[in-house]
C-alpha cells in the first residue's frame, strides 16, 4: 500500500493550492479553509498508510488538534482572533523546531554525541555525517531549529504586544542594531561550522537559544501599528520552517506546503508594506510610533465637534449614500452586528451603504473582512480602498467606527507626519462625516488625528456598539 501515498500526497497538493487560492476572495474563503482541512486530513491518513498505521500518537496528536480547534473557534472572540493566529504562527514554528531537534537528537544518541562529550575521532565524525545524511541534511536541520526559534519567540511578542501583556509601542535601546547585527553574524557562522560538522552538538544548542533570543529581538522594537504586517511576516516565516523541516524528514508534501505557505506570506507582507507605504525595513527598523501622541508634523488646529445619536438621526435619514468605515475599534466594541442592522434599516429607507476596507485595519490581514462576514455582511458590500476613494467626494455621509490611523488626512497632506504617503480611506472628502470613538485619543500608531476637527466632521462619544443601537432605535421608533 506504499504506492498509495504518493499519490495521496499528490491529492493534498493540489488541495492547498486550490484552498490558498479560494482564499483570495471572501466569496470562497470558507470553501477555501475547508479545502485546505480535506488537504491535511489526506496528507494524515497518507502518513499512516505509508507507514502501515503504526504511528498511534499521530492519530492523537490529530485528535488532540481537532479538540484545540473546534474549542477555540467556539470560545475565542473575534477581537482576540489576531492574537490566536499570531500563537498559531508560533506553534507552527515550535513545530517545525521540534522537528529539526528530534532527528539530529536520534543522530546524537546513537553516536554517543552530546553536551560536554569529547569529540568523536575522524572515522566516528565520518559516520555522523552519513548517518544525518550529509552537509545539506545538516544545513536543512539548521535552518529548521533556527527559522521555527525564530518564529516562535518572535509570535509570542506579538501576541503580547496584541493582548497589552508587552507594551504595544516599540522597545528601542542604544546599539540595538548593533546586537541584532553580532546576533546574525554569529547564526551565519554557526550555520557554516554546523553544516561542515553537525557532530558539533554545543552548535545546535548555542544556535537554538540564539534563534529565541533573535525572535524577541526582532520583533520587540515594532509598534503595535505594525502588527498586521509582522503576523503575515511571521505566517512566512512559519511556512519556511516547516518547508526545512520537510527536507529534514524527506517528507515532499512538507516541503510543498512550507513552500505555499513561506510564498504566500511574503507575497501578503508586500501587500501590506504597500498599503502603508512603507518598506519591510522600515517596518522591522524604524521603531514607528514610540514617540506617540503627535503628528510629528504641523500643529493641528480646530475643534472638535460632538454630536449625539439623536441629532445624527436626521442627518443619516436623509442621506442616499452612506459609507461605513470599521476599525478596530468595531471589534473591541462587538459592534459588526449593530452595524448591519443599522445598514438595513438605510437600506430599507432608500439609501445605498458600502463598507470601506483598508488593507491594514484592524490587528491582522482581513480582520475587518473576517468580523463583517461574522454578522452576515453581503461580500458585495465590501469596497476596496482603491475602488471607494473615487467615490468618496459624492458621498453624503461616512460613518468611521473606531478606525483612525487609516483615515488620518495627515497621511495625504502633512509632509512631517510619520505616516505621511501612507494610503488611507479618504473619509474626509465626504459631504459629511461621523467618527465613533470613546474619546480624543490617537490611535495604536500614535498619531493625532486632524480629521476630528475638520468642519464636515462630527465625533460621536461612546461605545461604538451603544452608538450604533441608538440608532438604530431612532429609526425603529420613526418607522413606528
Amino acid at each position: 500500500m506504499i504506492f498509495i501515498t504518493p499519490i495521496l500526497y499528490i491529492i493534498s497538493a493540489i488541495l492547498f493550492v486550490f484552498g490558498i487560492k479560494q482564499l483570495s476572495k471572501a466569496t470562497t474563503a470558507r470553501r477555501g479553509n475547508a479545502t485546505s482541512a480535506l488537504g491535511m486530513l489526506i496528507a494524515i491518513i497518507a502518513t499512516l498508510v505509508g507507514h502501515g498505521f503504526q504511528f498511534q500518537w499521530i492519530i492523537v496528536g490529530a485528535l488532540a488538534g481537532a479538540i484545540i480547534g473546534v474549542l477555540a473557534s467556539k470560545l475565542v472572540k473575534m477581537t482576540a482572533m489576531p492574537e490566536m493566529v499570531a500563537l498559531f504562527n508560533g506553534f507552527g514554528g515550535l513545530a517545525s523546531l521540534l522537528v529539526g531537534w528530534g532527528t539530529y537528537q536520534v543522530v546524537a544518541d546513537a553516536m554517543g554525541v552530546g553536551w560536554g562529550v569529547p569529540a568523536l575521532d575522524a572515522a566516528s565524525a565520518a559516520k555522523f555525517m552519513d548517518d544525518i545524511g550529509g552537509g545539506f541534511s545538516a544545513a536543512t536541520i539548521y535552518l529548521a531549529i533556527l527559522i521555527g526559534g525564530i518564529t516562535f519567540t518572535g509570535s509570542i511578542i506579538a501576541w503580547g504586544k496584541l493582548s497589552g501583556v508587552v507594551t504595544q509601542k516599540p522597545v528601542l535601546f542604544t546599539g540595538q542594531n548593533v546586537v541584532n547585527f553580532l546576533i546574525v553574524l554569529a547564526i551565519l557562522v554557526g550555520a557554516v561550522w554546523f553544516t561542515v560538522d553537525p557532530e558539533q552538538y554545543w552548535i545546535a544548542v548555542v544556535a537554538t537559544g540564539v534563534a529565541l533570543v533573535l525572535g524577541i529581538m526582532v520583533v520587540i522594537p515594532i509598534g503595535g501599528a505594525d502588527m498586521p504586517v509582522v503576523i503575515s511576516l511571521l505566517n512566512s516565516y512559519s511556512g519556511l520552517a516547516a518547508c526545512a523541516a520537510g527536507f529534514v524528514i524527506r517528507n515532499n508534501l512538507l516541503i510543498i506546503t512550507g513552500a505555499l505557505v513561506g510564498a504566500s506570506g511574503i507575497i501578503l507582507t508586500s501587500i501590506m508594506c504597500k498599503a502603508m507605504n512603507r518598506s519591510l525595513g522600515n517596518v522591522l527598523f524604524s521603531g514607528f510610533g514610540a514617540a506617540g501622541g503627535s503628528t510629528g508634523g504641523s500643529a493641528i488646529e480646530g475643534e472638535a465637534k460632538p454630536m449625539q445619536p439623536s441629532d445624527a438621526y436626521y442627518i443619516l435619514e436623509a442621506a442616499s449614500s452612506v459609507v461605513v468605515v470599521p476599525g478596530y475599534g468595531m471589534a473591541v466594541a462587538q459592534a459588526q452586528h449593530a452595524v448591519r442592522e443599522l445598514a438595513e434599516m438605510l437600506e430599507h429607507n432608500g439609501t445605498e451603504v458600502k463598507y470601506a476596507i483598508h488593507p491594514v485595519a484592524g490587528r491582522m490581514p482581513g480582520h475587518m473582512n473576517v468580523l463583517l462576514a461574522e454578522a452576515n455582511v453581503s461580500y458585495d458590500q465590501l469596497v476596496e480602498m482603491d475602488s471607494i476613494n473615487p467615490t468618496m467626494e459624492t458621498v453624503d455621509v461616512a460613518i468611521v467606527i473606531g478606525a483612525n490611523d487609516v483615515v488620518n488626512p495627515a497621511a495625504r497632506e502633512d509632509e512631517g507626519s510619520p505616516i505621511y504617503g501612507m494610503p488611507i480611506i479618504d473619509a474626509d472628502k465626504a459631504r459629511t462625516c461621523f467618527i465613533l470613538k470613546r474619546s480624543m485619543a490617537s490611535g495604536f500608531a500614535g498619531i493625532d488625528n486632524p480629521l476630528f476637527f475638520r468642519d464636515n466632521s462630527y465625533m460621536i462619544f461612546g461605545d461604538a456598539k451603544s452608538t450604533v443601537e441608538g440608532l438604530v432605535t431612532e429609526f425603529k421608533e420613526s418607522a413606528a
